[in-house]
């Protein structure tokens, strides 16, 4: 066993006094997580920056980790839905993003779209290569646009005098939908991975072979069908008149030969043969003749 010394002056056992010892030369850097995964009401993209996660939210804006077409990273802050219909919010957020540096400030749309939610990139940030000064452009990055949206929320402004009454909210608080924007040009097919553009591909592909086989099957059902028989022909006279043939076996006693035309026939009216039977079975009325017609069927 070790003794340990027992006098009231002997000073603490534990670590020797000293800054704390940081990690080995040879270990890596510490590595700052994405964020957390957009979700279908964010933007693909805005301005030329295509959004990959979320960095943070309040009831301002939110704060984005992107990246444009060359591979460029910055930190993208937009407003929310609330703070971006608010004049006063839009006025703070355009006063705190010239105060930032001119390196600092990689793109932001137009003041001037009073419909679209105002956003800007921040960096510069370098490529992730393991480094800690990859990590700190991206936190300098970050900080600043947590200092563009507490401007606009006002969460960082010093009380004047004691607490009275009730708390200061804003009334757009409760609207935190990200703003409205647009994309223009559309971002598809430009977003597609070399990946997914053979997956989309192969998927054409698979369509237009499916649809020829459907029609080859088809052509193959349908070629030694019979043609359908067109339907029965009317002959017509030279003056335009339709003529019906009806043949009789025997004309009832007591009637006219239907071939001689009667007093009521009148030339340009459909002639009628007896070349038919003539129907005996229609029931014959046994109402008045004032009786009304709907009675008799």
């Amino acid at each position: 066993m070790t003794a340990t010394d027992s006098r009231p002056d002997a000073p603490p056992a534990g670590p020797p006094a000293g800054p704390p010892a940081g990690p080995p030369s040879g270990a890596p850097a510490r590595v700052i997580p994405e964020g957390l995964p957009l979700l279908p009401e964010d933007p693909p993209r805005v301005g030329e920056f295509w959004l990959r996660s979320r960095l943070g939210a309040n009831a301002a804006g939110y704060l984005y980790a992107a990246s444009d077409e060359t591979g460029r990273s910055a930190v993208v802050a937009m407003m929310t839905e609330g703070s971006a219909d608010d004049a006063a919010a839009r006025d703070r957020f355009v006063t705190a993003v010239d105060k930032l540096p001119d390196e600092a400030v990689l793109a932001h749309n137009d003041t001037d779209d009073d419909d679209l939610a105002l956003w800007v990139a921040l960096g510069p940030i370098r490529e992730d290569d393991g480094s800690s000064a990859a990590a700190d452009e991206r936190l300098i990055a970050e900080r600043r646009g947590e200092e563009v949206l507490s401007a606009v929320l006002m969460d960082r402004i010093p009380q004047l005098g004691r607490f009275r009454g009730p708390d200061y909210r804003h009334h757009w608080e409760n609207r935190r939908r990200p703003g409205l924007f647009r994309i223009w040009p559309l971002p598809w097919p430009a977003v597609l991975r070399p990946a997914s553009r053979l997956a989309l591909a192969l998927a054409l592909l698979t369509m237009a072979i499916i649809m020829a086989v459907a029609m080859f099957i088809a052509w193959l059902l349908f070629r030694n069908a019979p043609e359908v028989d067109p339907g029965p022909v009317i002959p017509t006279n030279s003056n335009g008149t339709t003529t019906v043939t009806v043949t009789p076996t025997t004309p009832p006693p007591g009637t006219e030969s239907p071939t001689s035309p009667g007093p009521s026939q009148t030339p340009g009216s459909p002639t009628v043969s007896p070349t038919g039977p003539i129907p005996t079975d229609i029931p014959s009325g046994t109402g008045s003749p004032g009786d009304d017609p709907g009675d008799r069927f």
